[in-house]
């Protein structure tokens, strides 16, 4: 590491990435050091456990078995729980925004907010209040308006539904929104 060891983690996430690229996304999910290795049945789990066991192997690169976990049917992972019915939030990562009572950094509530945007329907919208907030030169003034969307998302962040791949052999309707 030329720059020392600020520069580690991206070097490794990029050579995790090289290694597994044949198999991101189709079976395997890398996060740094963190693998997910998903599949539709046990057989198929197994065969692909193999062959990420292999890469890494081929590699040079070790596991820590105290720190690895196999044959899930649920795990949480970034702030996500990834189970068979499909992928929620993670209750123990917004489990601090339920005891809240007011918001001291709006920006932190926010980010964390934002980073769960993908599980709540016309989300930009809908925190808008909160963002005007954290404009330079706006004065802050914490409003009914604002408290309103404060516990409305806080609600809707806690009982988000769940993202599915859909069933391709049930019909189904796609909407979207791609310009007004």
């Amino acid at each position: 590491m030329p720059f020392g060891v600020t520069n580690a983690p991206a070097i490794f996430m990029d050579y995790m990435n090289r290694i597994f690229r044949p198999y991101l996304d189709q079976f395997v999910v890398v996060f740094i050091d963190n693998i997910l290795i998903y599949s539709e049945n046990k057989e198929e789990h197994a065969d692909h456990l193999r062959m990420v066991l292999e890469v890494l192997r081929e590699h040079k690169l070790y596991g820590k078995l105290s720190k690895c976990e196999f044959w899930l049917d649920e795990v949480q992972f970034l702030g996500h729980v990834i189970s068979a019915q499909g992928i929620s939030v993670d209750p123990a990562k917004i489990e601090t925004m339920l005891k809240w009572e007011t918001v001291t950094e709006v920006r932190s509530f926010l980010g964390l907010a934002g980073y769960y945007r993908r599980f709540v329907e016309g989300f930009s919208k809908m925190v808008s209040p909160l963002t005007q907030l954290t404009k330079k030169d706006q004065p802050f003034s914490w409003t009914d308006e604002c408290e309103v969307c404060f516990e409305d998302m806080k609600r809707r962040l806690t009982t988000a539904p769940i993202l599915a791949i859909p069933n391709t052999a049930k019909m189904f309707e796609v909407y979207y929104d791609a310009s007004y």
